[in-house]
């Protein structure tokens, strides 16, 4: 396994803006890290890009990143128990190992419920106060911080016993202000606060699979 601090390092040399972010990227990659061990899952919530930076969390984790990741040999045992043999080794050839992550934007009916029902602001705590058990983490992406729909959503987890990461912008807002660990890109702009995102990001999907994979 590489060492999390050589991929850090590596992510600063190619964006030496990150710099002041290095200790906070590690706390991220650890609490996901304690999660993931204890058998957690990861909730994600954002709006606009930030809703697709999710999405594309969710991708890199459920499946293979950079590396193959093929099921147990336990599991194709039992798989061969209840399939066919050509069924079998397909799927145990075409199934990837993943770490458990739901964008919680990807969810229409529920969103459009709640938006005319209720109050669309509180939706992703809903689904917090749902889908979270205590050892889950929660990851709030805005680049502002004041998000209202990810902030609900924040104080929700933490009263649930999830461990939370806010990846903002420089200021850091309300979100980094609750949560445990606060990623904020060196940046006021919307899009280039995302635009280092995504670098951020990547480098903790990267570090997860190597750790697990």
């Amino acid at each position: 396994m590489e060492n999390p601090a050589n991929r850090i390092k590596e992510l600063i040399e190619r964006y030496p803006r990150l710099a002041e972010c290095e200790d906070s990227v590690y706390k991220a990659y650890k609490t996901l890290e304690a999660s993931y061990e204890a058998g957690g899952k990861l909730l994600i919530a954002g709006n606009g890009g930030s809703s697709a930076d999710a999405d594309h969390i969710t991708g890199e984790l459920m499946k293979g990143f950079v590396k193959k990741r093929p099921p147990s040999d336990e599991f194709y045992m039992t798989l061969s128990k209840i399939a066919d043999a050509e069924t079998a080794a397909y799927i145990a050839q075409n199934l990837q190992c993943g770490l458990p992550a739901i964008n919680l934007a990807n969810h229409s009916a529920l969103i459009t419920a709640s938006i005319n029902d209720i109050d669309g602001k509180i939706i992703y705590a809903q689904q917090v106060y749902a889908y979270g058990t205590a050892g889950d983490a929660f990851l709030g992406i805005s680049t502002s911080g004041n998000s209202e729909n990810v902030c609900l959503a924040m104080l929700t987890a933490k009263a649930r016993g999830l461990k939370t990461i806010a990846l903002t912008g420089v200021s850091g807002g309300r979100a980094a202000k609750i949560a445990d660990v606060a990623i904020k890109a060196p940046e006021t702009e919307t899009y280039k606060a995302q635009e280092l995102h995504l670098p951020v990001y990547h480098c903790i999907c990267l570090m997860l699979e190597e750790r697990f994979f």
